[in-house]
């Protein structure tokens, strides 16, 4: 399966000139994706990957109760930085003389498929905590790739805009319009730009915005603020894995969502991926 994704992110760009129509393109998209998901969730269930979270506080109290940490020495070294964390700090120019090319022995090719790589890991990891966000910037990263097997001379113009990829999955920041007053609450603008793929806007719940409406204007980013509130004031601690607190999350979210028990289903998953909640 693994191979199997591989090559079709080799070609992901490139459907239409390799035969496809854009109907079996799409297709073929929605297919890979069902594919990779159930990838990463046999990965799961097998535990290749642990997912830690209903350790930590354990964790916490061992480390708190027998561990002693002298006091750390900062070190200061940008090579302990992510490729990511390097660009957003020092441009990408220095990005890759200290990180990818400390030697000075890759071409300039090998450099952009290790830039276009790391963006992919990037967006593959985390799509699921944002999927519209995510889903723009993978466009972004196809118009990339494309750029670089078409104008292959255009070298600093690729890492340009690949810088301006990786500062924009750093800062979240989204093509799309969005409220001013949610940028400062990242986990109600998640759910705010994903509510469309949710719930249609001419089904939110008037009684959920008939008390702030003309505060915030836009019924998405009112209900936005609202699920957030809920789920960081009345979302059981621990709740994922536990179906009955699970059960009590959505019973939660179910009014929001106008007794809508499909979109009840979907916000919930949507939630569940974000740390910002217990």
């Amino acid at each position: 399966m693994a191979t199997y994704l591989r090559a079709f992110a080799a070609i992901a760009q490139n459907l239409n000139e390799a035969g496809y129509s854009e109907e079996d393109a799409d297709a073929l998209r929605q297919e890979t994706e069902f594919h990779a998901e159930v990838r990463l969730a046999i990965k799961h269930c097998s535990g290749e990957e642990l997912d830690i979270k209903p350790y930590e506080a354990d964790m916490r109290h061992l480390i708190n109760t027998y561990i002693q940490a002298e006091p750390a020495q900062p070190l200061g070294e940008l090579g302990e930085l992510s490729l990511t964390e390097l660009i957003i700090q020092t441009g990408i120019h220095d990005a890759i003389a200290r990180k990818l090319n400390e030697k000075g022995k890759l071409s300039k090719q090998a450099i952009a498929e290790t830039i276009i790589n790391n963006v992919r890991k990037t967006i593959i990891r985390d799509r699921l905590t944002d999927p519209r966000f995510y889903k723009q910037m993978s466009k972004l990263l196809d118009d990339l790739i494309r750029q670089s097997r078409v104008d292959a001379g255009a070298y600093e113009q690729f890492l340009q805009k690949a810088q301006g990829l990786f500062k924009r999955l750093h800062d979240k920041q989204s093509d799309a319009a969005e409220p001013d007053y949610l940028r400062g609450n990242a986990s109600a603008l998640v759910i705010y730009r994903n509510l469309p793929d949710i719930l249609p806007a001419d089904a939110v719940p008037k009684a959920v915005l008939h008390e702030d409406a003309p505060e915030y204007g836009d019924a998405m980013a009112l209900l936005a603020v609202k699920i957030d509130r809920v789920m960081r004031e009345s979302a059981p601690a621990g709740f994922r894995g536990d179906q009955p607190k699970e059960r009590e999350v959505q019973n939660l979210l179910h009014p929001l969502t106008g007794n809508n028990r499909e979109a009840t289903l979907k916000l919930f998953e949507l939630l569940k991926r974000q740390s910002a909640y217990p």
